[in-house]
């Protein structure tokens, strides 16, 4: 008779230099990565919302290196979340494809949704590409927050403080998002 560990499911709240933020797991791996929050309390409300995550505070060894991991990151440390498990059960194929481009993203890298949606082999669908990042269950660890709208322009994000997260998140990466430089004035013949 095959075992199996005894923690299948539970979630964690963490404090880090930039808010609190929440964690959610399966026995597959990561389900929800809730940005960082004011408080614990609000942390703790956007998980209630979303069903299906254990009440469970048991933390399997790879949830103990994640949060070590969030934490530095937080801090400002370059830190590669691409070895971590993340369980999309239920995520349609579209979005895998588009998860698993944007995963392939290093600490500081950018790119824009339609060349995201090209690299996922859906090109010419960057409006479906911000969708499927808007609903992005691991933010973070899926680094949506390095997708740029076209002409580099921040482009929307759905975490607490919407664009304004998104460019905190990325000017701690070292990628400066500004507005377009102005339109060249006349020579003045």
């Amino acid at each position: 008779m095959e075992t199996t560990s005894s923690i299948t499911a539970g979630h964690a709240v963490l404090e880090t230099v930039i808010g609190f933020m929440g964690i959610a797991w399966s026995e597959k791996g990561l389900i929800r990565l809730c940005l960082p929050e004011r408080s614990r309390e609000a942390v703790e409300r956007r998980r209630l919302r979303h069903g299906g995550v254990s009440a469970s505070t048991a933390e399997p060894p790879w949830v103990v290196d994640l949060i070590a991991s969030i934490k530095a990151y937080a801090a400002g440390e370059d830190i590669d979340f691409t070895g971590v498990p993340v369980d999309l059960d239920g995520v349609d194929d579209f979005r895998l494809a588009i998860y698993d481009a944007a995963r392939k993203l290093g600490y500081g890298e950018t790119t824009t949704y339609g060349e995201l949606a090209k690299r996922a082999g859906h090109s010419g669908l960057p409006r479906e590409t911000g969708a499927a990042l808007g609903a992005n269950p691991v933010p973070l660890v899926i680094p949506c927050h390095r997708i740029l709208a076209a002409g580099g322009k921040i482009g929307g994000f759905s975490a607490p403080g919407g664009s304004n997260t998104k460019e905190k998140m990325l000017a701690m990466e070292g990628v400066r998002v500004g507005p377009p430089p102005p339109a060249q004035v006349s020579f003045g013949f």
